[in-house]
């Protein structure tokens, strides 16, 4: 793997990016914001181990907060609202040495296509956590 086949998002080829479809706007999610995306993750190989949309509902995580993979943060965090990417990620950057068996082996580099649908950097910080209190994130 080497950056001619995306936007090399870590500087060190273990996050590499290609823009499937621009996204709008100049906007991206920041750390703590709550992210939406639809996703479809392969091995390299083709594989498919995991999708969203093969479940019909979005996937919805903390940015940044260790929720997900590593290479998901980094890649999610440059992306635009309706954005869809290619995200080639060495296994430093996904399930390392161990994997996550049995789909995915170990020390597997992984492709996954993700769509940015939406994100929320509101955190309700009301006492009964009835949105009478946010805060947002900027």
């Amino acid at each position: 793997i080497n950056a001619e086949y995306g936007i090399d998002v870590t500087n060190d080829g273990g996050v590499l990016k290609q823009i499937i479809k621009v996204g709008s706007g100049t906007d991206h999610p920041t750390t703590g914001a709550n992210v939406s995306v639809h996703y479809v993750g392969t091995l390299l190989d083709g594989t498919k181990f995991d999708s969203s949309r093969d479940r019909g509902e979005y996937f919805t995580f903390e940015l940044g907060a260790g929720q997900v993979i590593k290479g998901w943060d980094k890649v999610v965090e440059t992306m635009k609202k309706g954005e869809i990417c290619k995200v080639t990620l060495k296994p430093e950057y996904a399930y390392g040495k161990a994997g996550s068996p049995p789909k995915i082996p170990a020390d597997s580099t992984l492709v996954f296509e993700i769509e940015l649908v939406s994100w929320n950097s509101d955190k309700d910080i009301s006492k009964n956590k009835d949105g009478s209190l946010l805060k947002k994130v900027i």
